[in-house]
């Protein structure tokens, strides 16, 4: 069933196909779509692209996943269906061949502080279990393996004796408090027990009681005889009589049993788990568990965090020595007399008190904290002055380094501190979870452990590596076990459960993937693909919305949505196989004139159309310049910002790209501008040409405003015109109607019963609430009479409804100011977008477009030259609406301003002034600068992945 160029297929075509083979969509109406039909192959790869706003959501999650959940609850029975709430059937006439449906989106729907990676890929919780059963616990103090002995322990130690050899079975006596040992002997006696050993020798109780003077008690040790026997390998009564006279000797010895060769040796046994004299817990499940009392740790309660010393705040200056100050609290000329002795005895141990903080080890480090014989470290002083704090000078001094620091008994891992005494290959899973996955992996890999040990553990194992392996190939080894969920971008989260999913083995679902290669820069793509292509070779059926263009090569099918966004929208304009565009390519003939039906992808794919190369790259004249980056996973990294043209940072997902614009450039320029900023990130100095930065905007893809009433013509300040506009006319004039009439933010104008939203919200007490349209207004948002003034026969409401496309025809002749602050939504391929539409609809790279369309509209700022930071604003674009969106960016670089894009696209890689590489790796082996020049310069440069994939665009 190939469609080359697809309007609509047959009925009577549509019509044979096999649900079997097919997922069959008949007359599809959900938003924009215009009563398409499609036919889905089966266990496929299948890509829905199209220009953002042209109904590829509407088509794969709107329609197609939102059939599969309805599908789903209707099965559930009546009972646990009034839980769930009725979910409306989509627009469309049927849907047949449907498989469960699984929807993994970009959103990172968990914001549970104690929501973790290793928890959201269920790595962790075999992790719980591996430990529990085959962790080998290790005294702290020793060193030595911790164990307790069994029954059968010692049966087999006795039974390892020559055949015929006597052996005694005893158990300590011990005295209970308020007896003498007399009355033990007489309750022992009583008990059916007729014989002790005291120095060496076999006594009979009685006799002692008899003759209590004849046997002096002054330091004697008296072990109570449990039985004797001679040692018979084969004999079955001879090991049932040892075990049970063992089980015995360790409850009337409270835990110890004590076994005696004749005339040889005495061996001590213990059913306790101690050892260096210290009870140790045994490994368990909830032992490993942070979310259960029993297993989180008691300092920071589970959370990994205390409010305690800053390491950052005692040693702000890690380019300083010992010697010239480093330790800040020492500085003082009273506070310097801690600093005394180890500058003086600093040579008798070798401490290195003239090299700078950075370059000492770690442990040369962790030894200014503890000290040692010849000076006290910052843990004492801190101690002292913990000690002092009813003396206030102290309390102030205190303050100043204290801040939020990982738990020092946890190390951040959130366990109690006993489980990492609990090891497997030398590792605690203390240890493991604070390292990169990659790392984990590698220990899995090489991990030795005995054969009875890996006989337990083969299947969870299996697991645990698998697991490891996908998240490798999603890209994420630079992430570890420990990283909090909702600290995760939405890419990030996206590709999590991805790996998740690969690792349950599902077979014969539908898998809804929404740009799963958000974030991820093209060498992580390809291995994206891979995992992609293993998930639909398990048996499933892949349908991902995407705009990536080698994830289009690695597709069995493309369906091209279009043939424009909004309601030039909603067609389905090209489907087909590789093999059909190759067979394109290779005739050379215009596939399609038809405007109405023309594919933008496929014109991009066959080369039709492109994102030129800019001939002219600017030159910078001034630069910011950071020293010393070390936040995160950034190795003391200098580095120079070009301002007035347009950077991109780049480099592979985790690199360090985000850390250095986000949270280090960003709230220090902010800072620097005496404006409220997060906290900034460590490094040494940010110098250059401050003082040409009159403001920092960061545009990102966050929503556009905190309420729901908030969309893009408040947002862009075209509201207030809109509002005068109608307040201007003959009967807002007459009814005294003023602009603030026609607001659904404040009282008058707006409907009172739904508070201008349109909707009403009823609370239900065992199911999601439930939004209905308002009544008193028909979710028009406004008041009766105010719907009665019009311009041009339309109300208020109508000019809202409009797409911005069709309010600037609207509005082209008569109102020429307000079409002006319309256009730069048009610009940066908003068109589509309804001027009133809730901002809680727009996507993040909506909203990130809509911020940038606010500043095309003003034009040169008023505060003088800005610098923009866009953080990866092709997210949800298509290769259309990036050629519109680079040239929204260009004109703020024309009129003056400086823009920085973290990104991964090729396209606007190439289009950029200049590059900054970060990498190259991602985790631990990232965070160095690996280039800094022109595209041209780069494709120069060999071992680097941006510049290798580079050189295919330019």
């Amino acid at each position: 069933m190939t469609q080359l160029t697809v309007a609509r297929i047959e009925a009577s075509q549509f019509d044979d196909l096999d649900p079997r083979e097919y997922i069959l969509i008949k007359g599809a109406r959900v938003n924009n779509l215009k009563n398409i039909d499609v036919a889905i192959p089966r266990n496929k790869l299948v890509v829905i692209t199209g220009l953002s706003g042209s109904g590829k959501s509407s088509l794969a999650f709107d329609t197609l996943f939102a059939e599969g959940q309805r599908m789903y609850v209707e099965s559930l029975s009546s009972y646990a269906r009034q839980f769930l709430g009725r979910m409306e059937k989509p627009e469309v006439e049927y849907i047949k061949g449907i498989s469960p449906a699984i929807a993994i989106e970009q959103k990172v729907n968990t914001r549970n502080p104690r929501s973790t990676v290793g928890t959201s890929t269920e790595i962790y919780d075999y992790l719980k279990l591996l430990f529990a059963r085959i962790g080998h616990t290790y005294s702290p103090v020793s060193g030595e393996l911790v164990r307790k002995d069994s029954v059968t322990d010692v049966v087999n130690y006795l039974l390892s004796h020559e055949e015929g050899t006597r052996v005694m079975v005893l158990a300590p006596l011990h005295i209970r408090e308020g007896r003498t040992q007399n009355e033990e002997l007489t309750i022992l006696l009583s008990k059916g027990y007729t014989r002790i050993v005291m120095n060496e020798e076999v006594l009979s109780i009685e006799d002692i009681l008899e003759n209590p003077d004849d046997y002096s008690q002054a330091g004697n040790q008296v072990f109570i005889l449990i039985d004797r026997a001679a040692v018979k390998a084969d004999d079955e009564d001879t090991q049932y009589r040892l075990s049970d006279s063992v089980q015995t000797a360790f409850f009337e010895g409270e835990g110890v049993c004590i076994t005696q060769v004749v005339n040889g040796e005495r061996r001590v046994f213990s059913d306790k788990f101690e050892l260096d004299g210290i009870t140790f817990e045994e490994p368990s499940v909830n032992l490993f568990s942070f979310n259960n009392p029993f297993g989180a740790c008691k300092r920071c309660e589970g959370f990994g965090k205390i409010l305690g010393i800053d390491p950052d705040l005692v040693i702000p200056d890690k380019s300083l020595s010992v010697y010239e100050g480093a330790i800040a609290p020492w500085r003082t000329e009273k506070m310097s007399e801690w600093l005394v002795p180890l500058v003086r005895n600093g040579i008798k141990f070798d401490y290195p008190i003239h090299r700078p903080y950075k370059d000492l080890t770690t442990a040369e480090k962790e030894l200014l904290w503890t000290g040692n014989q010849y000076f006290q470290g910052i843990n004492d002083f801190i101690a002292e002055l913990e000690s002092q704090t009813h003396k206030i000078q102290y309390r102030v001094m205190l303050s100043r380094f204290r801040g939020r620091t990982v738990c020092p008994d946890c190390r951040g891992s959130r366990l109690r501190k006993d489980a990492s005494f609990v090891k497997i290959g030398g590792a605690s899973i203390t240890d493991l979870v604070l390292k990169p996955i990659k790392d984990v992996a590698v220990f899995f890999e090489n991990l030795e452990i005995g054969e009875h040990d890996r006989q337990i553990a083969r299947r969870v194992l299996t697991e645990i590596t698998t697991r490891l392996d996908y998240m490798n190939r999603v890209g994420l080894g630079y992430l570890t076990l420990n990283r909090l969920t909702s600290t995760l971008s939405g890419g990030e989260f996206q590709r999590i459960k991805l790996a998740t999913s690969l690792g349950s083995a599902l077979v014969g679902s539908m898998y809804i993937l929404d740009e799963p290669s958000i974030g991820l820069h093209p060498r992580d793509t390809q291995r994206l693909v891979g995992v992609l292509e293993s998930l639909r070779d398990l048996g499933n059926t892949l349908i991902v919305v995407e705009h990536e263009e080698e994830v289009m090569h690695a597709a069995d099918q493309i369906i091209d949505i279009g043939p424009e966004a909004g309601t030039g929208g909603g067609h389905v304009v090209f489907q087909g196989t590789q093999a059909d565009i190759a067979a394109l390519k290779a005739s050379g003939s215009e596939y399609n004139t038809d405007p109405e039906t023309r594919s933008h992808t496929i014109d991009f794919l066959l080369g039709n159309d492109s994102i030129p190369v800019p001939s002219v790259r600017r030159k910078a004249l001034h630069f910011l310049e950071i020293k010393g980056a070390r936040e995160n996973n950034l190795k003391e990294l200098d580095v120079k910002i070009p301002l007035n043209v347009l950077t991109v940072v780049t480099g592979v997902s985790g690199s360090g790209k985000s850390t250095l614009i986000r949270k280090l450039l960003y709230p220090a320029l902010m800072r620097m501008k005496g404006e409220f900023s997060e906290e900034v990130g460590r490094f040494d100095e940010l110098t250059g040409s401050v003082d040409r930065i009159e403001a920092v905007e960061m545009i990102d893809q966050n929503p556009i405003g905190k309420s729901s009433r908030s969309n893009p013509v408040t947002y862009i300040k075209a509201y207030d015109y809109i509002r005068q506009m109608m307040a201007d006319l003959p009967l807002s004039k007459a009814r005294s109607y003023k602009p603030s009439h026609f607001s659904f933010n404040v009282d008058g104008g707006r409907c009172e019963i739904c508070q201008g939203e349109g909707q009403v919200k009823i609370e239900m007490q065992f199911m999601a609430d439930i939004y209905l349209t308002c009544e008193g207004c028909n979710g028009k948002r406004f008041k009766q009479e105010i719907q009665e003034v019009k311009y041009h026969d339309k109300d208020v409401a109508e000019i809202l409804d409009m797409t911005v496309d069709e309010a600037i025809e609207f509005f082209r002749a008569s109102e020429p100011k307000l079409v002006d602050r319309l256009l730069p939504l048009q610009e940066v391929g908003l068109g589509y977008v309804g001027l009133g539409q809730s901002s809680n609809t727009l996507s993040g790279g909506e909203a990130q477009r809509v911020k940038l369309a606010s500043f095309l509209g003003k034009g040169s700022s008023s505060k003088g030259k800005m610098l923009f930071i866009f953080d990866e604003p092709t997210t949800g674009l298509h290769f259309h609406d990036i050629k519109k969106l680079l040239k929204a960016i260009n004109a703020l670089v024309d009129q003056g301003d400086t823009v920085i894009i973290i990104e991964h696209n090729m396209e606007v890689i190439k289009s950029a002034d200049w590059i900054i590489d970060l990498g190259p790796e991602g985790g631990d082996d990232g965070g160095l600068l690996t280039f800094a020049g022109t595209p041209e310069e780069m494709i120069k440069i060999e071992n680097n992945y941006t510049a290798e994939f580079l050189k295919g665009k330019i």
